[in-house]
């Protein structure tokens, strides 16, 4: 491809609304171009790299026994009510209606449409186990869309849908896709982890993500320094060495605190360290019931654990100041369990606190010498807290957690009959009985996959790509294309790499060197080839290896076997 003949526009600057390198970096390198809050036309490179990464993911779901199939985007709202979806997705679900008042909705994703799919067909444990995938264009309506791809409205993604006759068949299923998901990252040749995580308004009860490690990542995430232990903090355990704590105060006593409102002034003020302080915090679910969850001072609620212990479909949502003093008739910083007619929680590592000290539910007054069950009573003591950095590792429980960052690119659930019971998906087992079908889902963000490797592999002057996803394996920079001998070498270059399936991209503009030396460093393909008058000369031709920068030289006749090389050391 010539550079002459594309329509490729490299920018210097960035667009304002680029807050990270890798969406800076694609709008630069003229890969994207915003058309709209979270919508994006791919131009020819970002198409390439697309192609190239779902050509990875087709060869290994096939091998992996699966069948691509292609199902619309646009959903009737009937069969996303018959799961209830249509009112819990809420409004990240785009809904219209068309001339004649009908409602449907854009696909967010398509548990629905695939169960309706195969609930018509399958009718015998003979036509189970089936796997089905397909790569299809995705829209939600982000409420704020940011970081270019990683957070955008329409996005592409590989979705895949097992069905089985039991539960031990459907991890079966779970398991090989799950193992097909570490071949195709693998091949990409990104650093990732896969990692436990929560199931959000998916479902099912066993789901791991594959997170590209990077330091824009949006997710945390908690990972083993002696094992191969991952979890989303979301989810992670923290575990507590429910350690033995007894108050000074032998009774309960209400004692003036004016103007303390947090626990780092609580604790300089009483001198008792943060971690044997309770407070409390105040929650509501989606109907507007209240909870208080009681945690040590230096510890901070994980509602993802919070939503499964009270047994929500949805997080809670914290209350604001005017909330809390509606329900305690004190602000924030004052406020304690006591007298509240409302469901208390607390976290496991208090279990064996005693005569400690909380809000007295009155402006400027605490409470000490309180002991559980003094005027509240405890729902239950669960792990409620979000892991943090040095505690220890469940699996191993002899390594500390590391805290990294990472950005989600896959994720596997097995959903069992959340969405085929609701669908009345059933089939007839050997004894004729009706049994309903077993599920999983899985699913690649596709698009933001390749925005994932950017972001993981650049440096100050632009992109670096992994050969997997390159949208070209060599970039030529023709630095006189008035000069017949050097288009005769690149031609000759070109149809040589051309048989060895290598694909290159020619800078034939009409630019000065460095021009085209500081895009091809932007584009970032992985090997670049300078001919010009120089080089000809001398027969002496420069290659530069874009990731570590190091050049080295080759004479004409041998040039085609010197890249050749470079690249299968890559």
């Amino acid at each position: 491809m010539k550079w002459s003949k594309s329509h490729l526009f490299t920018f210097k600057e960035a667009p304002s609304d680029a807050e990270i390198a890798s969406h800076k970096l694609m709008v630069r390198a003229g890969l994207i171009k915003k058309i709209g809050p979270g919508l994006y036309t791919y131009g020819t490179l970002a198409l390439k790299a697309l192609r190239k990464f779902e050509q990875i993911i087709r060869e290994e779901l096939e091998k992996a026994e699966c069948q691509e199939l292609l199902m619309p985007m646009v959903h009737p709202r009937e069969l996303w009510e018959t799961t209830g979806r249509w009112d819990e997705m809420g409004d990240g679900l785009l809904k219209f209606q068309n001339r004649n008042e009908h409602w449907f909705c854009l696909g967010a994703t398509h548990e629905e449409i695939i169960t309706d799919y195969v609930r018509n067909d399958i009718k015998s444990y003979r036509h189970l186990p089936v796997t089905l995938f397909q790569i299809q264009t995705k829209y939600r309506d982000e409420l704020r869309p940011r970081f270019g791809l990683m957070r955008c409205r329409e996005f592409l993604m590989k979705d895949a849908y097992s069905f089985d006759r039991t539960e031990e068949e459907a991890h079966e299923s779970y398991d090989r896709m799950f193992d097909a998901y570490k071949k195709i990252f693998d091949r990409v040749g990104l650093e990732y982890r896969h990692v436990l995580a929560d199931s959000g308004n998916i479902g099912g009860n066993k789901n791991q993500e594959f997170q590209v490690l990077a330091e824009a990542g949006e997710d945390a995430l908690m990972v083993c320094d002696t094992c191969d232990y991952a979890g989303n903090v979301e989810i992670a355990p923290a575990l507590s060495s429910k350690e033995n704590y007894q108050g000074e105060a032998k009774a309960k006593e209400e004692f003036a605190t004016p103007g303390i409102r947090s626990i780092a002034a609580l604790a300089e003020a009483t001198g008792i360290e943060e971690r044997f302080l309770v407070k409390t915090m105040f929650y509501k679910d989606e109907e507007g019931k209240q909870y208080a969850v009681l945690l040590r001072g230096n510890d901070e609620v994980n509602d993802i654990k919070l939503k499964k212990v009270i047994g929500l479909t949805n997080p809670p949502e914290l209350l604001n100041e005017e909330e809390v003093v509606k329900l305690t008739t004190a602000r924030p910083g004052s406020c304690g369990p006591m007298g509240l007619d409302i469901p208390v929680y607390a976290d496991e590592a208090l279990t064996n606190y005693s005569q400690f000290m909380v809000g007295a539910n009155k402006d400027d007054f605490h409470i000490k010498g309180l002991n559980f069950g003094d005027g509240f009573k405890v729902e239950a003591f669960a792990d409620l807290k979000l892991a943090k950095e040095g505690d220890h590792c469940p699996s191993c429980e002899k390594g500390k957690y590391k805290h990294v960052r990472g950005i989600e690119v896959g994720h596997c659930f097995y959903l069992g009959t959340k969405y085929s019971q609701k669908m009345n998906a059933n089939f007839l087992d050997e004894n004729g009985k009706s049994q309903i079908i077993e599920m999983g889902c899985y699913g690649i963000g596709v698009s933001r996959t390749i925005q994932a490797a950017i972001e993981q592999s650049h440096d100050a002057d632009g992109i670096i790509w992994p050969r997997s996803l390159a949208p070209f394996d060599v970039h030529i920079c023709l630095l006189d294309p008035k000069d017949e001998e050097a288009v005769r070498i690149s031609n000759a270059l070109q149809a040589s790499l051309s048989e060895q399936k290598i694909e290159c991209f020619v800078d034939d503009r009409k630019e000065r060197p460095g021009v085209k030396f500081k895009d091809a460093d932007l584009i970032g393909f992985p090997v670049r080839v300078v001919i010009g008058g120089k080089g000809i000369k001398n027969n002496e031709f420069e290659l530069v290896n874009r990731k570590t920068k190091e050049k080295l030289t080759s004479t004409k006749e041998d040039l085609a076997k010197t890249v050749s090389g470079l690249l299968k050391s890559l």
